[in-house]
């Protein structure tokens, strides 16, 4: 065949600055289309948001690198594509020729042979894996994800000994251990364990082995992206917890007042959150070191106040940011709370509306809770919840009175900030919500 193009690798984007991997979610092209430069090639899911990754050069696809549910970290090729010949087009790697480009497998360039990505390299040492052992099928003779987890599922994984080699390249000296015969006994906790012949399970514990009571749900990558996130948060973040309770009887009169009229003029629903962000952004004005985050040797206090928002799906929670939310009346606020909250379930968010949040707030009031304590949006300082109003008796001036009530729930970050500093930034918030009054102006 005659050569009749060149091949280029195409890499993972750099999408944001803390990124440094994305999982293949679907591919939507396959090998042997055509692709037109912009073309959406898959779906790339991150730790922070879905997005649709766009093709960077024409060409044809030649093959797939990092298959469907697969992480690469970024600038490793997910991706082959034959560009037009005579083709000018910038490209995202350097291309490499090949005499027969249908059969990429089979070159013998081994040119990239001694080069790994990070990902290959961490996963490599994970499963004490001797990498020079490995057949690279890759452009130049690259070892890819798939070629490692290839190797390890042949159970040629366990190392030859090697001596006076250096650590870096031997990644391990101990066999690794093959893959659970498909009659191995299963637990009643729906984890999958390994239980030698040696030590079976008692009969007491054999009760509850009944799998067909159980089923099992697959970790999508944006589930194992919140879990990773949520761990690190916990982990590496202090978490302290107070509560206060807000009188909004005023504001509830105040939105029945005007939210027929907003209806009407905007298209769109005046919720009790875009008067709450108001108040909490207020308050970070008067307390900016809520808005901040944890630098190991210094506390870095961000001068925009970017609200994160958890907007709750199906199957995930998001955290779409208001930008500059300091400058935006409520009426501002409302439509970018309904803009983000429409993209969020339609999956339209980009990551430009999920990076930059220095602070977060979570309308756990919306399903009905009256109390909780919420995780810490990592780096943050401080998250608070906007918990459901309830109507209860109320003592005021020593007489009983219906008032319409709400809690407040605030997580912070010991390291940051102390009960004084976070009880002062609740009260101010207290104060500007149970400030609103019939002729408080949205616009």
């Amino acid at each position: 065949m005659n050569q009749t193009g060149r091949l280029t690798e195409v890499t993972v984007p750099h999408l944001a600055e803390s990124l440094v991997s994305a999982t293949i979610g679907k591919w939507l092209k396959k090998p042997g289309d055509y692709i037109e430069q912009y073309d959406v090639l898959c779906e790339l899911f991150t730790e922070k948001v879905n997005t649709e990754m766009p093709s960077p050069i024409e060409g044809k696809l030649i093959k797939i690198i990092v298959g469907d549910g697969e992480t690469a970290a970024v600038g490793e090729a997910i991706c082959v594509i034959e560009e037009p010949a005579g083709s000018s087009a910038a490209t995202s790697a350097a291309p490499v020729a090949f005499t027969d480009a249908a059969n990429v497998t089979e070159d013998t360039d081994q040119s990239m042979r001694g080069r790994f990505s990070p990902a290959v390299h961490r996963l490599a040492q994970d499963n004490r894996v001797d990498l020079s052992r490995v057949a690279g099928t890759g452009l130049g003779g690259r070892i890819t994800r798939k070629d490692v987890e290839t190797f390890i599922a042949s159970g040629n994984a366990a190392p030859a000994a090697v001596q006076g080699a250096p650590a870096a390249t031997v990644a391990a000296l101990a066999p690794v251990v093959a893959e659970e015969p498909v009659n191995q006994p299963v637990r009643s906790s729906g984890i999958h364990l390994s239980a030698s012949p040696q030590t079976p399970l008692s009969e007491a514990e054999g009760h509850n082995l009944d799998v067909r009571n159980e089923h099992f749900i697959d970790v999508t990558p944006m589930r194992n992206a919140i879990a990773t996130k949520m761990r690190q948060s916990v982990t590496e973040i202090p978490h302290a917890w107070t509560m206060i309770e807000v009188d909004v009887t005023n504001l509830v009169v105040l939105r029945n007042k005007v939210k027929d009229e907003f209806m009407r003029r905007e298209g769109i629903n005046l919720t009790y959150l875009a008067f709450m962000l108001k108040a909490v952004v207020n308050a970070i004005k008067d307390y900016p070191i809520i808005n901040s985050v944890w630098a190991v040797d210094k506390i870095i206090v961000k001068r925009d106040i970017n609200i994160s928002l958890s907007v709750g799906t199906e199957d995930s929670v998001m955290t779409p940011v208001i930008k500059k939310a300091d400058q935006k009346n409520i009426a501002g606020l409302a439509r970018e709370i309904d803009e983000l909250t429409k993209k969020t379930r339609a999956g339209k968010l980009a990551l430009t509306d999920m990076v930059g949040g220095t602070f977060t707030v979570n309308n756990t009031g919306s399903f009905g809770s009256i109390l909780s304590y919420p995780i810490i949006n990592y780096p943050q300082a401080a998250i608070v919840t906007f918990e459901s109003i309830v109507k209860k008796p109320v003592v005021i001036q020593d007489m009983i009175a219906v008032r319409s009530m709400v809690n407040l729930c605030l997580s912070l970050d010991h390291r940051i900030l102390d009960g004084v500093i976070c009880g002062r930034f609740l009260q101010r918030v207290k104060e500007n919500l149970e400030s609103y009054n019939a002729d408080t102006k949205i616009y």
